[in-house]
């Protein structure tokens, strides 16, 4: 049996019904085929069962800070949390995007090594540490899955310094709706030849703050891409994707590469 832990006393009621619904057995899980446990056997999936827990955060809540002890690792079950470094003189930087099935936390490092931040209501699967650890040295299926995971975060920080650094404002919003599009339909196995429909999970201006553009210019850049029929926006964050191929065009990117997803 799970159990569930909150960093409130009485967390809010619609924070309190997601933490209900994920009280499950592992293999029923949401975010089971690309999570750290994604290999596992039913034995070892019972022997996590032992050491993991629940926690809930608020939409702008910390969940930990740059340099303070970590004593879990966890993954993301439901919503997105940024990844923040804090620089001397007080500036901060967005640095990474935490979405569903990535995981938060170092084994073998005692401390965070960046800020870490609700961006929406957000319901992570944590692990004790010190178990965790010991279980990876017996179960290769977990060191060789965070490997798996470890790389493609690599590989996406270097993505993201070509985004930053050489792409226009309106590659880069088309590029950040494609990470989450695609990201979106790996975890619903939606097939990439339909149209993709899904709620945007960023603010406007968490987006400009990631990608280093104007509220303004995030504004602009969405309706030109809406006004193309690239996307098709409904409400605030209702997002359609009529032919995934032609936003993949507008990013910029080498057909032959892509995104990882």
């Amino acid at each position: 049996m799970t159990k569930a832990t909150t960093t409130h006393d009485q967390p809010p009621a619609r924070v309190a019904a997601q933490v209900s619904a994920l009280l499950q057995d592992c293999n029923d899980c949401p975010i089971r085929h690309r999570a750290v446990c994604a290999r596992c056997e039913a034995d070892e999936l019972q022997h996590l069962e032992e050491i993991k827990y629940y926690r809930s955060f608020e939409a702008g809540q910390t969940v930990v800070w740059s340099g303070d002890r970590m004593d879990f690792v966890a993954s993301v079950v439901t919503g997105i949390a940024t990844l923040t470094q804090t620089m001397e003189d007080g500036r901060r930087q967005m640095v990474g995007l935490l979405l569903p099935s990535d995981f938060v936390g170092r084994p073998g490092r005692p401390t965070a090594a960046y800020d870490v931040t609700a961006t929406t209501d957000l319901v992570m699967c944590c692990f004790r540490k010190k178990p965790f650890e010991d279980m990876m040295l017996r179960t290769p299926h977990i060191g060789q899955r965070l490997l798996e995971m470890t790389l493609d975060e690599l590989d996406a920080a270097r993505e993201w310094m070509l985004l930053l650094g050489r792409k226009t404002a309106r590659e880069k919003i088309a590029s950040l709706i494609t990470i989450i599009a695609r990201r979106n339909a790996s975890l619903n196995q939606a097939s990439m030849g339909d149209s993709l429909i899904f709620e945007l999970p960023l603010t406007r201006e968490a987006m400009s703050e990631y990608l280093g553009l104007t509220l303004e210019t995030v504004s602009r850049q969405i309706s030109a891409l809406r006004r193309d029929g690239v996307i098709v926006v409904e409400g605030k964050r209702r997002v359609t994707i009529p032919d995934l191929d032609r936003l993949i065009e507008e990013t910029g990117d080498d057909t032959d590469g892509g995104f990882l997803i």
